[in-house]
């Protein structure tokens, strides 16, 4: 049943989960669109994308999720501009590991005194003396990974972090950290038509980490005339992305979807997701269809 605070706000809807410490709303804002092409450069509407933040914050997202590598920069030096300085509770997840050679170029890079300057770069530019959850975005096979684990234990116990995560890993790499560090979240690519990391969700859900899903909104062929998306967005009067970030949000109380965009039409429709309610007959259709 609605409220007066999640027609305002509709994304409290979606429930809590804690991780270490802090204790968000599941539906957050993933702030890589927030750039120009190829996740390069400055966004064509850089207004656009302030008030897109803006918004997201009022709807009631208190998980912002981003990462030095988008722009490079220009999507931590956009959320603080348009939030700082931040209300309390909401929560910035940032992430170090990739470097950026061009517009849809992605190279890994995890020498610790790598890691180590460009946390302390995002510390600058999100304009904070801590980052809430410090994520490597990805393990650099060219690197030992105890060292990367190691710099970001060093990190923790400076204070300069105050959790972390792991992004793209399997069971094993997050069984290894977790031998060096303490895992809060994992944020790999996951949706209703890509389930490629089922046995990470499983896990996670099992020893109780976050699951971050990236590129959350995907309905593909299924949302085709006929098929079970299309189905649900009749039964229930949702949009399609509202129904894949509604089954995501069923699948798992450890998920944190984080669906991006740079219009705050879309940013709304995105938050709204919280509020749809899917049946358990409904969860099991697009489960398995998927």
């Amino acid at each position: 049943m609605a409220t007066s605070d999640t027609i305002s706000r509709p994304v409290l809807a979606s429930g809590t989960f804690r991780f270490a410490d802090v204790e968000v709303h599941r539906l957050g804002y993933g702030a890589m669109q927030l750039t120009g092409d190829g996740v390069w450069g400055e966004p064509k509407d850089r207004d656009e994308c302030i008030r897109v933040l803006r918004r997201a914050v009022e709807q009631g997202v208190d998980f912002i999720d981003t990462a030095d590598s988008y722009g490079p920069y220009v999507s931590e030096e956009l959320i603080r501009e348009a939030l700082h300085p931040y209300t309390d509770g909401l929560i910035i997840a940032t992430k170090a590991g990739l470097t950026r050679t061009g517009p849809g170029e992605w190279l890994s890079v995890g020498r610790p005194e790598y890691l180590r300057q460009e946390c302390e770069m995002s510390l600058r530019r999100l304009g904070v003396e801590r980052l809430d959850l410090w994520q490597l975005h990805r393990i650099d096979p060219k690197v030992p990974a105890e060292e990367q684990f190691g710099v970001m234990k060093e990190l923790l116990d400076e204070g300069k972090v105050r959790s972390l995560g792991l992004s793209e890993v399997s069971v094993a790499d997050i069984e290894a950290a977790r031998k060096v560090i303490p895992v809060a979240t994992v944020q790999n690519l996951y949706n209703l038509t890509n389930r490629q990391s089922e046995d990470v969700l499983d896990y996670c859900e099992k020893e109780q980490l976050g699951f971050i899903p990236w590129f959350p909104i995907a309905s593909g062929k299924l949302a085709e005339q006929g098929g079970p998306v299309d189905h649900i967005v009749k039964e229930t009067g949702a949009s399609p992305s509202q129904v894949a970030l509604a089954w995501l949000l069923a699948r798992s109380p450890v998920m944190l979807p984080i669906p991006g965009t740079k219009t705050v039409a879309h940013v709304e429709e995105n938050c709204a997701a919280a509020t749809v309610t899917l049946s358990q007959e409904q969860v099991d259709s697009l489960t398995a269809a998927g």
